[in-house]
């Protein structure tokens, strides 16, 4: 019953979310530059909470993501550009190509650990970007021109559908597994579960997410080229899931968010915005090196303010 409630009210705030900031748009308030920051957000947020199934639900260190974006990305600009299909048709096609890339990589690689799973995803990642590069029919290195079609509506339900799809699966059975793994491999597999089966799930279920996420990510620049998806983006999308703290979706989101805007309100000192960049993290990891949420989310908060509240008006 509480999850229902929960569910519903999540709903009504989404949709009071979605239709202020509409109105602003609409109303000119929100000029172009915060649009197209919110719309960033929104991305990143994807992108986030996609890597925090993999790593901080299902405790696998990957740092490949952005390779499952570069799919996203080109597949859905193929589709709209080349294809000439809608624009939606395009998002969802990245993200199943994106999926399918996923259980490509993660069905051989996904019984290694630690490391050396790290190493295969990161290889996995420049292999994809190094093939775009070399294929004229996505323009190769010079890039390809790709139509502006992404908008906060589009950002919004593709944004909302991830958090909500990605909630239910870490609440559900399948999710619990997935947890049982992250703690302790070895018990888990000795009470049953298929380890392997629910590390690809998780796995290409993050990568169809990237992939979504890739489809809005191209859409919102006029050019993508393969330099947008070197290992450095992999590393930005990390940073979001360990400065959030492992396993807390609630945490990946602000963090998305936070780094979002300090990235974006100092790009005209690229210097000092790195130096920024970097102070920040650091600060963070020295006095919270569980990440800002830790393995709590929003929701446990408020769940103990209102607990203490009741035992205080109880005396």
């Amino acid at each position: 019953m509480k999850k229902v409630k929960g569910f519903w009210l999540f709903l009504i705030l989404s949709i009071v979310l979605y239709g202020t900031v509409q109105l602003l748009i609409n109303a000119g308030i929100l000029n172009q530059f915060y649009s197209n920051t919110l719309i960033f957000i929104g991305i990143n947020i994807i992108l986030a909470v996609s890597l925090h199934l993999v790593i901080g639900i299902t405790g696998q260190f990957s740092i490949g993501h952005a390779g499952f974006l570069a799919v996203g990305a080109y597949i859905s600009a193929i589709f709209t550009m080349k294809l000439q299909l809608p624009f939606p048709i395009a998002i969802l096609a990245g993200g199943i190509i994106a999926a399918l890339a996923g259980l490509i990589v993660g069905i051989p690689s996904l019984r290694l650990k630690g490391d050396y799973l790290a190493i295969a995803t990161l290889g996995f990642a420049e292999i994809i970007r190094i093939v775009f590069l070399n294929i004229d029919y996505v323009g190769g290195a010079a890039g390809m021109q790709v139509s502006h079609l992404t908008n906060w509506t589009y950002t919004f339900i593709c944004l909302f559908i991830t958090i909500v799809v990605i909630m239910n699966f870490t609440n559900s059975r399948h999710g619990r597994a997935c947890i049982s793994v992250r703690e302790n491999e070895i018990a888990a597999d000795a009470m049953g579960i298929n380890t392997v089966y629910y590390k690809v799930i998780a796995f290409a279920l993050g990568s169809f997410f990237a992939g979504i996420a890739g489809g809005l990510y191209a859409h919102n620049f006029y050019i993508i080229q393969p330099t947008n998806f070197g290992f450095l983006k992999s590393f930005d999308i990390l940073i979001y899931v360990v400065l959030g703290g492992l396993g807390s979706l609630s945490g990946a989101v602000i963090s998305a968010i936070l780094l979002t805007l300090v990235s974006t309100f100092l790009q005209d000192y690229p210097e000092t915005r790195m130096i920024i960049y970097s102070l920040v993290l650091v600060i963070v990891m020295l006095y919270r090196p569980q990440g800002l949420m830790g393995t709590r989310e929003i929701t446990d908060i408020f769940g103990k303010w209102k607990s203490v509240k009741s035992v205080k008006g109880g005396n």
